[in-house]
C-alpha cells in the first residue's frame, strides 16, 4: 500500500508530461515537499498508477471555470476506489514562446492543446490574419517540449512558464488567455488511509465533502433531498448530473458540500440515506477556494 514517507520524495500521477498544468497543480498542491512527477497518457493511466502502488496519489482536473466539468473523471473517481483527499484552484495562464532568438515576426506555426487554442482566440487571430498556422497539438506542455527536443526555428507554442522553463524556451509573450479569471480545480486522489493522513498532516480543519447518489425517478425527489441538506445548514457548492451508462434517461448526482460543523454533516447524510439509493462519499478533505 502507498504511504507518504517524510524522507522521502511523493509520487504524484498525471495526465501529461512534466510541465503541464497538472504538473503545476501536483507542486502547489505539495508546497514544501519534493515530489516526483508520474507522467501518464490518460487520465485512467494516472488513475492505475495509484492503484497498482507505482504512484503515492494523482492530480486530476475535474472541472474549469469556463469549460465546464469533466464528466469522464468523475466516472474514473467513482469507480476507482481512490477517495479525494484535497483540493486546489490552479489560475490557467497561457505564455506564447518559442526558441531562444526567436522573434514574433519569424513565427510561422502555433502549436497547443485546442482548449488553450480556443482561451487564446484574441490574441491568435491576428496571426491568423497574417498567414500563421494554428495547429492543435495533444496537450500544451508536450508542444513546448516538441519544439525544444527539435530545436524548431518559427514554431511557438502555447503553454506554461513552468514548461518553458523545464523546456528553455523563451516567452515572447506572457499572459496570452482572454479572459485572465480562468481557473481549474484539481482533485488530491490518493488510496483511504493516505488521504487520511494526508488531511490529518495538514493540521486544517476539514470542511468540504463531495457525494453521489442515485435517486427513484420521481417528481420532487432531487428538491427534497436539497431541502434536507439545508436543514442541516450544509452548503451545496457544486450538483452535477452525468447519466448512468447503461440506463436510458437515469441519472448519478455528484455534490459538493461545505460544512462548519462536521458532525452536522454526518447528520445529513444520514437523514438522506433512505431517500437515495447507491449513496457514496468520494471524499471529505480541505477547501481549496480561490
Amino acid at each position: 500500500m502507498s504511504e507518504i514517507k517524510s524522507n522521502s520524495n511523493v509520487k504524484v500521477a498525471i495526465q501529461g508530461v512534466p510541465g503541464a498544468f497538472h504538473d503545476m497543480a501536483a507542486r502547489m498542491y505539495m508546497s514544501g515537499q519534493e515530489i516526483d512527477i508520474i507522467a501518464c497518457d490518460t487520465f485512467k493511466d494516472a488513475f492505475d498508477a495509484v492503484k497498482v502502488g507505482s504512484a503515492t496519489m494523482a492530480m486530476v482536473a475535474i472541472e474549469n471555470s469556463l469549460a465546464g466539468s469533466l464528466l469522464p473523471n468523475y466516472r474514473l473517481l467513482k469507480n476507482s476506489g481512490l477517495v479525494i483527499a484535497g483540493e486546489i484552484y490552479l489560475r490557467i495562464e497561457q505564455h506564447f514562446m518559442a526558441l531562444h532568438g526567436q522573434k514574433m515576426d519569424d513565427i510561422k506555426e502555433v502549436h497547443s492543446h485546442p482548449m488553450a487554442i480556443i482561451q487564446c482566440e484574441d490574441f491568435l487571430e491576428p496571426l491568423r490574419k497574417k498567414g500563421v498556422k494554428i495547429i492543435d497539438a495533444v496537450d500544451t506542455a508536450l508542444s513546448a517540449k516538441w519544439i525544444a527536443d527539435n530545436q524548431l526555428q518559427g514554431t511557438a507554442a502555447l503553454a506554461s512558464d513552468l514548461a518553458a522553463n523545464m523546456y528553455k524556451l523563451n516567452i515572447l509573450r506572457r499572459s496570452v488567455e482572454t479572459n485572465k479569471r480562468n481557473f481549474t480545480r484539481f482533485l488530491a486522489l490518493a488510496p483511504a488511509d493516505v488521504a487520511k493522513q494526508m488531511r490529518t498532516d495538514s493540521g486544517k480543519k476539514t470542511d468540504k465533502a463531495s457525494v453521489s447518489f442515485t435517486l427513484q425517478h420521481q417528481t420532487g425527489s432531487l428538491s427534497q433531498i436539497l431541502s434536507v441538506l439545508a436543514y442541516y445548514k450544509l452548503n451545496l457548492t457544486k450538483i452535477q448530473s452525468a447519466p448512468i451508462v447503461g440506463t436510458d434517461w437515469e441519472y448519478i448526482f455528484y455534490i459538493d458540500l461545505m460544512f462548519e460543523d462536521y458532525s452536522m454533516f454526518n447528520r445529513g447524510l444520514e437523514a438522506i440515506k433512505p431517500l437515495v439509493e447507491q449513496l457514496h462519499i468520494l471524499g471529505e478533505y480541505v477547501s481549496g477556494r480561490p
